[in-house]
């Protein structure tokens, strides 16, 4: 009897070469050799091509002034101190003591008697170089103005007036304790359920936000082109993110091409649209800022950058589902042919399609509920609220990732398929069939 081929197969820690003689339906998945070289060799191709973006497109160090709204009187960057309420009352504005650093008691208003009634805080400033002293709020009630409790820790800016004296007033509430207990929870919760494929996905979760913050950001600040430094960026996120939750195997290999063929064409359906129904972005507050004190950056650069990381979340969720649901198939049944293995993940994805474009467009519709209702109010008629560029942008950016996501399903259970059944040969014997050998 002649010597048994070499099979390629797909375990839990990678890919192996060996002698397989499996008997019966457990064990690894053979998987096609031709297949699995190609896309191991695409995913190199493209590893190289986003490493040799990433140094064409890293930003500068050139010098950008800090926006107006950010920057203290001498044009420095805003700092801020720590701060803590221990007394208020409601009397009279213009206390000379407002904003000053003091100790003992706040000095009364000059006409105590009269004018506008604020609601004055005792703040203890608890860092920077007036700490241990006090200083004054005074804060006339209305809409949006901060509601402050005795006890609450707050933040203060720290400024300085014409004269040099420095100035304290209100920037925030102080959430660094509250956030760490939620994200801590966040993480417990992960770890406990996921366990070491939890913490691994964590870590990816971390090194997604810094490459936001070391070459995303800083390189649409520099003003390099939009599209480009999205690509770059979310193919990179890709590579770590499901690598490190998933395994260096072939099937997280298929889930990472089909994401990243999803991904070009979520990129290319943006331009598109973009284009086709002329947004702005100028909709939005913080656009505008952008476009006032950061002119070199384009709105719409941002606005297809937006478009494509935020497809990514999505689109990794259904082909991972998709390239396990191909490989669970493949190994459960082995006399599956390669089209029975596609139509039975494609059940699957219709499924998980149906139900991830509900939570695609309810996230979005929940974060434009402030903006929806301001509409209502208003009473126009819906067909301009709906053109509006506000609302404009967020069913376009529904319809873009919905596209991406339908096609990014057939797309990515046909690589899985190819990597999780080798190509059965017409004359070969049955018994052969499924990549097992029988003695």
């Amino acid at each position: 009897m002649t010597p048994d081929a070499p099979q390629v197969r797909e375990t839990a820690s990678g890919i192996s070469h060996g002698h397989g003689h499996g008997h019966g339906h457990g064990g690894p998945v053979p998987v096609g050799p031709t297949a699995a070289r190609v896309v191991v060799g695409l995913l190199a191709a493209i590893a190289i091509a986003v490493v040799a973006g990433a140094v064409m497109l890293w930003p500068t160090k050139q010098h950008i002034e800090i926006p107006l709204p950010f920057q203290s009187a001498g044009g420095a960057a805003v700092t801020t101190e720590a701060g803590t309420v221990v007394a208020q009352d409601l009397a009279p504005c213009g206390s000379p003591s407002a904003g000053k650093a003091f100790t003992g008691d706040a000095a009364p208003p000059p006409n105590s008697g009269a004018g506008f009634q604020c609601h004055r805080s005792i703040v203890t400033i608890d860092s920077g170089p007036h700490a241990g002293t006090r200083t004054l709020l005074e804060i006339v009630p209305g809409p949006g103005q901060p509601n402050l409790d005795v006890g609450q820790s707050i933040r203060l800016v720290r400024q300085t007036d014409s004269s040099g004296t420095p100035i304290y007033s209100f920037n925030d509430y102080a959430r660094g304790m509250p956030l760490a207990l939620v994200v801590a929870a966040f993480v417990v919760a992960i770890v406990a359920v996921a366990r070491w494929r939890g913490v691994r996905a964590l870590l990816g979760l971390g090194i997604a936000f810094g490459v936001l913050v070391v070459f995303t950001l800083p390189a649409l600040l520099d003003g390099k082109p939009a599209m480009p430094v999205a690509l770059v960026s979310g193919a990179a996120i890709l590579f770590a993110v499901l690598y490190l939750a998933h395994g260096v195997n072939l099937r997280t290999s298929s889930a990472l091409l089909g994401t990243l063929a999803s991904m070009l064409v979520a990129a290319v359906l943006s331009v598109i649209a973009i284009r086709m129904t002329h947004l702005t972005g100028l909709s939005e507050e913080q656009n505008t800022d952008v476009q006032a004190y950061v002119q070199h950056v384009s709105i719409t650069g941002l606005l297809l950058a937006g478009f494509i990381i935020g497809s990514l979340g999505v689109l990794n969720d259904v082909t991972i589902t998709q390239a396990s649901s191909a490989f669970e198939i493949a190994s459960m049944d082995e006399s599956a042919t390669r089209r029975t293995i596609f139509s039975s993940a494609m059940r699957v994805g219709r499924d998980h399609i149906a139900s991830t474009v509900y939570t695609l467009v309810l996230a979005y519709a929940g974060g434009a509920l402030p903006l929806l209702l301001l509409f209502s109010v208003a009473g126009g008629p819906m067909g301009d609220v709906l053109t509006g560029d506000a609302v404009a942008i967020e069913i376009v950016r529904s319809s873009v990732g919905g596209i991406a996501l339908a096609l990014s399903v057939p797309l990515t259970t046909a690589i899985a398929v190819m990597l999780a059944r080798p190509r059965i040969r017409a004359n070969t014997p049955a018994r052969h069939r499924g990549g097992r050998h029988a003695r």
